[in-house]
């Protein structure tokens, strides 16, 4: 922190009242309660008082800061008036931020094992009434260590299990709001406003939205990079393949009714692979791959072009061998419109797969309520991992598997269950370690702010966090693995034992990683050959059958009132 401290009250009964304390996306927050607890970023109203310590990234964040009846005052030695109130404070409060960066040691204090840094100095409060006294400070983003906020599930109520389990927040009205616009104007105006988008937000002027992959030639890469892509390849086409002998079903339900189904791939499909803070080939291989092995006819794959206007190699050459028919060089919610809508040079597509942030999101949910008639694969949100681990999980792979994530963008999050027999202490060091050597730090260091650690009684009831919480990855870092399978019902993928990192899902193992997250994968799948297929219903009936079967039938109907339905059987069996 620097000398540019202030500190400031808050009446929570009359100030905040329905407007809860709100943070910047920059900002970090840790918080030390007394008889209140669970006071997040999301909000802060209770009827105790709290205690809150408020890091702003800049001047102007903190200038901005709304302060109700607030009184300031210069707090030269803001960091060692923090440090001397750290034992001030301690109820059942459960959320506490452990630091991740080892700043101001001195003021932590040990809670389940995690380094718990306290917040300002309560309060001075007057008879009946409820304060919050705020200690804020200017701070140096380069020097500020990342931290994380540490939960022991048996001290949070039930409502306050419901909300850590809540992922940050998207406000997609307004983000709807700015997509509608995109996505009508490709509708109305086609390859023009493509091509208009993309000059605007990616600074390429296009002269063809769209190739044929066939037309262009092959890419050259280094070897390693194309023999790495070749057993990606050949894993992810092995494991999608045999999908397709689960696909039919023939059964005769009864003497001379014979029931099926039969599959047909989906005829024109759209494949979103990111390139903004990121390439991601990999995403290429894992939508093309289970298209082509379907049977689809268009395989269209949408991707920003590079400041050439080319297409990224790697991308190009997974479509390739892939079997991708046409490249839409552009990203954003305009290429999303381009295949929902179809162009000029386009094809129309029958669904839409495909990770992508939240403009991208936006254009995939408009779109679906739309005359479009386009379906999308499943509802998408940040990236996210859970993680649970033993006492004798390695403690950089842990972090590395945590980071794996966090890295991902700033609103990715990750979650960490541990039993308390587990060293916090010594994962957080390892965190920081490796946080501060990676070249997407800064990305890091934001998701880490709305990511956590939760204390649980033992396996059984980490088990049972993670069921609630839903992840998009699961990594399972724990000694005999296999044997909580049983008992994990909702997750995109899950990762077994200590040597399976979720990078190998992300690249190489066989298996999807375009996974539903934000909760989602209570009720949807990741993306498998199923995805790129539908399937229809065949029932054939003998004479034989529908004589036994037909009287039920013709019951039935009657008891519905279906007079048509029930004469459609009786003439046949001639009983009218």
């Amino acid at each position: 922190m620097t000398e540019n401290a202030y500190e400031y009250e808050y009446d929570l009964g009359s100030d905040l009242g329905e407007s809860p304390l709100r943070c910047a996306p920059r900002e970090h927050v840790t918080v030390d309660c007394g008889d209140f607890s669970l006071a997040r970023a999301r909000g802060v109203r209770r009827d105790a008082d709290a205690l809150v310590s408020l890091v702003f990234t800049d001047a102007a964040s903190f200038a901005s800061k709304p302060r109700p009846r607030s009184r300031m005052t210069s707090l030269a030695r803001a960091a060692s008036a923090t440090a001397s109130s750290s034992a001030a404070a301690r109820g059942r409060g459960s959320s506490s931020s452990s630091s991740l960066g080892g700043a101001s040691s001195a003021a932590a204090r040990k809670v389940a094992g995690v380094r718990r840094v306290a917040a300002a100095r309560r309060a001075a409060a007057a008879p009946g009434r409820s304060t919050l006294l705020v200690n804020a400070a200017i701070a140096d983003p380069a020097k500020e260590a990342m931290s994380i906020r540490t939960y022991v599930l048996n001290d949070l109520s039930a409502e306050e299990r419901v909300e850590i389990l809540k992922r940050p927040r998207v406000d997609f009205s307004s983000i709807l709001g700015t997509v509608a616009p995109i996505v009508d104007a490709v509708a109305t105006r086609g390859d023009d406003a493509v091509r208009e988008y993309t000059s605007k937000f990616d600074g390429v002027d296009l002269e063809d939205v769209v190739v044929r992959v066939s037309d262009l030639p092959d890419p050259v890469l280094e070897d390693d990079v194309r023999a790495a892509f070749d057993v990606a390849y050949e894993n992810i086409h092995k494991f999608h393949a045999a999908q397709k002998e689960l696909a039919d079903v023939d059964v005769e339900t009864m003497p001379g009714v014979r029931c099926r189904r039969v599959s047909r791939p989906i005829g024109a499909v759209g494949l979103y692979v990111p390139g903004g803070t990121a390439v991601l080939p990999s995403t290429a291989l894992m939508l093309a791959v289970p298209a082509a092995i379907a049977g689809c006819k268009s395989i269209v794959l949408a991707t920003p072009p590079m400041k050439n206007g080319e297409i990224v190699p790697e991308v190009l050459y997974v479509a390739k061998k892939a079997g991708v028919t046409h490249i839409l060089k552009a990203g954003g919610a305009q290429a999303v419109a381009a295949m929902g809508h179809g162009t000029e040079t386009c094809p129309k597509v029958d669904k839409i797969f495909g990770p992508g942030n939240q403009f991208v999101t936006a254009a995939k949910m408009t779109l679906q309520n739309s005359e479009a008639m386009v379906s999308i694969d499943m509802p998408a949100g940040p990236s996210e991992v859970l993680v649970m681990c033993d006492k004798d999980a390695n403690h950089d792979h842990v972090a590395a598997d945590l980071l794996s994530q966090a890295e991902h963008g700033p609103d990715s999050q990750v979650v960490l269950v541990v039993t308390p027999d587990v060293d916090l202490d010594g994962i957080c060091a390892a965190v920081s370690k490796q946080a501060a050597a990676l070249p997407r730090a800064e990305i890091t260091a934001k998701a880490l702010t709305h990511s956590y650690a939760v204390v649980v009684d033992d396996l059984a009831a980490a088990c049972a966090f993670s069921n609630s919480y839903a992840p998009e990855h699961l990594i399972v870092n724990v000694e005999n693995a296999e044997a909580l399978l049983p008992d994990l019902d909702n997750a995109g993928s899950i990762f077994l034992g200590r040597y399976t990192p979720e990078s190998v899902g992300d690249y190489a193992s066989g298996t999807n990683h375009v996974l539903p997250t934000y909760g989602y994968s209570r009720m949807y799948s990741g993306v498998s050959l199923d995805s790129f297929v539908k399937y229809m219903t065949v029932q054939e009936l003998t004479k034989e059958g529908l004589d036994v079967l037909g009287p039920s039938v013709a019951t039935m109907a009657a008891v519905e009132g279906l007079e048509a339905h029930r004469l459609a059987v009786t003439l046949r069996l001639g009983i009218e």
